[in-house]
């Protein structure tokens, strides 16, 4: 194999698949980036077995072939080298000659033959969505998947599709966020995803984002299709959670509020709030105002917002962080409170669409 790359074409397409690497692999040759050269395009691959990422770009190929290098190690090189052209190929005696300017390195390559397939997904079963709308309902779900890996199907984001509608919902036990989109007619699938796959997806998703991307399913796998990058990961077993039967049907309270300043309110109330106690922010709402509160050894803060009231005066409590990371992904000016009681979740939503919801369980308080 003999090919020579633009530094910053290469470094990109490393970047793109470096993680696909396992940092727990017993399979040494997993710790390597597959390099096949054809046709005057590479491919890069790079898998843990759970999830693979393979990108192509096109380049000077002088002679084909294959080759695994240390993902680590390939990185930090390309990424010290200068912005020029890098020439790669590889040695009578099997080590891979890296050349760029007057910097040169020999490095040792793994056995290719040892280096596993990514598994085939037909496309019988084919999904075609917005690369935007995708990646906006995983910047607005994902956060919310659960790090217990005690209850393995939480750690995954469920996508959704019934007739033209397609959902992505995430819950932690804690809270859960539901994103809503239209697509074009697809077959009805309901498949649970990784939190891993899904976080890859939305951050390789960063231009073209009105183009659409298709996403192949099989009863073990999920493939998105990104054209010259595609990401192929294993989906979760189990039955997710009837996430439906979880959102309440009614309200007691509602309350219209500016995002923005709902979330600096809660921002600087929450650096008061101690660790211990749930990072504990109060909530009292009476008089079409929005009271805001914490305290802990170091002192108190009291926050007061202007807000639309619709029924009972509150007083509830919520841990500051799970409020603070819905409100940063809606992109809405103003949200929309539900409320039933100080001991019933509430649910975030934005007044100008019902495409986001997001409920979140409150901290039950001492004299509730």
């Amino acid at each position: 194999m003999h090919i020579i790359c633009d530094q910053k074409k290469l470094l990109k397409s490393i970047t793109t698949v470096l993680k696909g690497i396992s940092s727990k692999s017993t399979m040494p040759v997993l710790e390597g980036i597959y390099m096949e050269a054809k046709d005057n395009h590479v491919k890069f691959i790079a898998t843990d077995l759970e999830l693979g990422i393979e990108t192509t770009i096109e380049t000077q190929v002088i002679e084909e072939g294959v080759m695994v290098l240390n993902a680590r190690l390939l990185n930090e090189i390309t990424r010290k080298l200068p912005g020029s052209q890098v020439e790669m190929r590889i040695k009578e005696d099997g080590k891979v000659f890296i050349k760029c300017e007057q910097s040169e390195f020999d490095l040792v390559s793994y056995e290719t033959e040892e280096y596993p397939e990514l598994p085939q997904v037909e496309k019988d079963q084919i999904a075609k969505i917005p690369r935007g709308l995708l990646k906006n309902m995983i910047e607005q779900t994902t956060f919310a998947v659960s790090q217990d890996e005690s209850r393995l199907i939480l750690t995954g984001g469920l996508l959704e599709i019934e007739d033209t509608t397609l959902s992505m919902v995430a819950l932690d036990g804690y809270r859960l966020a539901l994103r809503k989109g239209e697509i074009k007619g697809s077959q009805d699938h309901k498949v649970v995803i990784p939190g891993k796959t899904l976080n890859e997806v939305g951050r390789i998703i960063d231009e073209d984002l009105e183009t659409e991307l298709q996403i192949l399913f099989t009863d073990s796998h999920i493939l998105f299709d990104l054209g010259n990058t595609k990401v192929i990961s294993r989906l979760l077993e189990g039955q997710f959670i009837d996430y439906k039967q979880i959102l309440p049907d009614e309200h007691r309270v509602a309350v219209e509020v500016s995002r923005q300043s709902l979330l600096h309110s809660i921002e600087r109330a929450s650096l008061l709030a101690k660790e211990g106690n749930n990072r504990l922010v109060k909530f009292k709402i009476e008089d079409h105002q929005l009271h805001i509160s914490s305290n802990s050894e170091h002192g108190q803060v009291h926050e007061q917002i202007g807000i639309d009231q619709q029924g009972d005066d509150l007083e509830i409590a919520f841990n500051a962080k799970y409020l603070i990371d819905a409100l940063k992904v809606i992109e809405e000016d103003e949200v929309k409170f539900l409320f039933t009681s100080n001991v019933s979740p509430g649910i975030i939503t934005s007044t100008d669409n019902n495409h986001y919801t997001y409920l979140v369980l409150p901290v039950r308080l001492s004299n509730n």
